[in-house]
Parts: C-alpha cells; sequence; structure tokens
C-alpha cells in the first residue's frame, strides 16, 4: 500500500462545511456539518508525519495524533478510533470544543502558507463514525475488585476518572449536585459548539458499563463529606472551578451586571425545557437589550454568541489587550464576528452607569506596556481616554479561580480520620 500522508502540498486546509451565520443565528443547533469519509481521510492525508509531533507534544493529552491521523488517511477507522480513544476519554467532546487552534493545529509544523491539519474536525469524525458503527461499546473489565471509589462532580473530570477506574475492575458511584450527567458540558457550554445527547451517550455508557451515578446531591448539604470516606475505599474531588474571577470598578453592584456561568446555565437549562424561576428569566433576559461581555477567554465567547441567538439588540465583548494576546480561541472569535458581536481590542471596564441598573459602561483605552510575570505583555490604561458605551445588561466572563473546598464540603480540613495514614 502506498502511503497517503505528506498531500498538504497537494491538498488544501479544509473544514467541514459551515452553516451560514444568518442560518445558525435562529437556532443553537452545531454550526459545522459532519465530514464525509473520503473528506475527513483526505484532510488526514494532509500530515506530515515530522519526527518530532508537536501537535501532540502540545495536546494536554498527549494524545498520539499522527498516528490515527495516518489509520484515518488509510480509511482504517476503527483501528483510528481505539488509537484516539487510549488516551482520550471522549474524543469527539475534545473535537468539538477544545481549542485546537492553540494547541495541536496551532504547532503544527506544516509551513504556514498550507495550513495547520484540521485535527480537531478529524477527531470527531472518527468518533462520531465509532459510535455510528457500534465500536463503542461499555467497559468490561477483566476482573471486578471489591474495592469501591467515590467521585465528587459528574462533569469531564469526573466522568474521565469513572471510565479510567471503571477499566481497572473497581466499583464507581459518582455524586453531583445537578440533576443531569456532564457538569459544564451540560450546564455550561451551549449546544452550538457541543449539542447534549453528544454527552447523554456518554454518560449512558457509563452506567452500561456499571458506573453508579448519584445525582441531585449536594455533598456537604444532602450527604456529609465524612459519610462518603465511611461508604467508600477512595474519594475523588472532581468538582471543577465554579468561583467567577471578582470583577472590581465602581458600579459593580448596579442591577443587570451578571457573572458569565449562572448566563450560561440559565440559557442551556432554557434548551433542556426546564421549567425556570420568574426572577432568573428577568434577570437573564437580553432580548432587544445592549449587551456587553468582558473577558476574552472561550466563557467570554460562549456568551456573546448565545446572546445574539437569544435576540440581543447588539453585543459588544470588551477585552484588554489586542486580537493577537486573546486567550480564547481565534475560531471561536471569528465566528463571532460572523454573527455579528462587536470586538473592542484594548478597551477595559472603568466605571459602570446608572442609578439602579446599569445602563452604560465607562470605557478606558488600554495599551500594552513590559511583559508581566507570565511573560505577557500588561495592559495599563491610557492616560485621558475614555469614553461611553450604552448597556442595558453586563455580563463578565474574568475566568475562574480554585474554591476553598473544605468550606462547601462542610469539613474544616481534608486530614485523614484519626488512625488513618
Amino acid at each position: 500500500m502506498s502511503e497517503p500522508m505528506l498531500k498538504f502540498v497537494s491538498i488544501a486546509q479544509a473544514m467541514p462545511t459551515k452553516r451560514s451565520a444568518v442560518e445558525r443565528q435562529t437556532d443553537f443547533n452545531e454550526i459545522y456539518s459532519a465530514f464525509a469519509a473520503e473528506k475527513a481521510a483526505e484532510q488526514a492525508s494532509r500530515c506530515s508525519q515530522c519526527g518530532v509531533p508537536f501537535c501532540q507534544i502540545h495536546c494536554p493529552l498527549q494524545n498520539n495524533i499522527p498516528d490515527w491521523l495516518r489509520l484515518a488517511a488509510q480509511g482504517r477507522w476503527e483501528e483510528a478510533y481505539e488509537i484516539s480513544s487510549a488516551t482520550n476519554s471522549m474524543p469527539e467532546i475534545c473535537g468539538r470544543i477544545c481549542p485546537q487552534d492553540r494547541l495541536c493545529e496551532g504547532n503544527c509544523v506544516i509551513e504556514k502558507g498550507f495550513d495547520s491539519v484540521t485535527i480537531g474536525a478529524v477527531e470527531k469524525h472518527i468518533t462520531d463514525l465509532a459510535w455510528e458503527k457500534g465500536w463503542v461499546r461499555p467497559i468490561t473489565p477483566p476482573m471486578e475488585r471489591d474495592q469501591s471509589v467515590g467521585i465528587i462532580g459528574a462533569g469531564p473530570a469526573g466522568l474521565a476518572a469513572a471510565e479510567r477506574l471503571r477499566r481497572k475492575g473497581y466499583q464507581v458511584t459518582v455524586y453531583d449536585r445537578y440533576d443531569r450527567i456532564g457538569g459544564l458540558l451540560i450546564y455550561g457550554i451551549p449546544n452550538f459548539k457541543l449539542e447534549k445527547e453528544v454527552v447523554t451517550r456518554r454518560g449512558q455508557r457509563l452506567i452500561d458499563s456499571g458506573v453508579t451515578f448519584r445525582l441531585n446531591v449536594d455533598i456537604g448539604r444532602d450527604l456529609g463529606f465524612d459519610d462518603l470516606r465511611k461508604t467508600h475505599d477512595a474519594v475523588l474531588i472532581a468538582t471543577g472551578t465554579y468561583k467567577a474571577r471578582d470583577l472590581k470598578a465602581p458600579g459593580v453592584g448596579l442591577g443587570n451586571i451578571v457573572p458569565a456561568l449562572p448566563y450560561l446555565v440559565h440559557a442551556n437549562r432554557i434548551g433542556l425545557g426546564d421549567q425556570l424561576p420568574e426572577s432568573d428569566l428577568e434577570r437573564f433576559d437580553v432580548k432587544n437589550k445592549r449587551v456587553v461581555v468582558i473577558g476574552g477567554g472561550d466563557t467570554a465567547m460562549d456568551c456573546v454568541r448565545t446572546a445574539t441567538r437569544q435576540g440581543a439588540s447588539a453585543v459588544t465583548c470588551l477585552y484588554r489587550r489586542d486580537r493577537a494576546n486573546m486567550p480564547g480561541s481565534a475560531r471561536e472569535v471569528a465566528n463571532a464576528e460572523e454573527e455579528g458581536v462587536q470586538f473592542n481590542w484594548l478597551s477595559a471596564p472603568e466605571a459602570f452607569l446608572g442609578r439602579r441598573t446599569v445602563n452604560g459602561v465607562r470605557v478606558s483605552s488600554m495599551r500594552l506596556g513590559p511583559p508581566d510575570s507570565t511573560g505577557r505583555r500588561a495592559p495599563e490604561p491610557v492616560p485621558d481616554q475614555s469614553h461611553s458605551l450604552d448597556a442595558d445588561l453586563v455580563i463578565h466572563a474574568l475566568g475562574f479561580e480554585a474554591e476553598d473546598l473544605p468550606k462547601p464540603l462542610a469539613q474544616r480540613t481534608f486530614s485523614p480520620p484519626d488512625g488513618e495514614p
């Protein structure tokens, strides 16, 4: 068989067909169609199979990307799936939501004039095909172990841990305060990036594999952490980071200034058909409103793109650095711009205006100064350069920090009980 690789010199980079901005603004469906098998194989064949695979090095999971690209190019799809899933518990989800343009694809060594391999789209195709063909099966451990593990959190970390532990034969119970399996995959990420059926089938596979889920259980309130210690041989805390970074500026206490995550959770619950309190419906209503989103990460992009679909009259994103230094996916920024979002680069909120509720933001112009401790050029205000921006609702998406976990879990400490090492 001739080697079908290194075709980047003759085959142009291509993504799956993307729905028009006008069409996709009317619903929350995923914006990319599926690759045809021959097109996915063709794009995989563009890989140069380099000796030092920077795509793999810059993948947080160290996925064996060149190996499954080569198998995909040869049409050996089931083998490609086996290699892909060996290091990744949910490749089709990562293929949809990972910021590939600053990870694997952003570090592809193909000369930039030829453009990188569309790794994420091929990864998504491989596992979607595996589900379609029945290659994704429940886990059957080689032996059952008596030891049990309790996992707090049914989000991506908890689900990945449950799968790995179940493969080794441990008895696994996952506890979550929400009423569905998936955590932020269900409640934080909008459907246009990740449709919920993709997540729910992963949860069902774990149930079919013998993992027990106890939902609507808030550890520290409904069930004590000490009870988990008595029930299980080990407890894994996989709660994620839900504590939003504070927004500090005069007027921040005005009404209609909301954090990003509650807004996204609310929007996803609407899409799931949940009954919601009237107060939340009013608080997060963006229809016909001028919405300002503060932040430059993927959460901010989720917010601006959700607001456009919910009928906001105008959506503006304020980011204190320039486009080149934005931490979010460049592909997501481009999608947002196509959907009518206005980006104000080198802009930061100086104050929020209004009496009881916000009606505007005073925006300070910024410039990039010397690098900070992380090596990025630190933003600093430009003296005497500010302007006002009308706003009926402000959403702040400044990132998240680790919580002081003993407090929500009703523990003074996580030291082992008396008598244990």
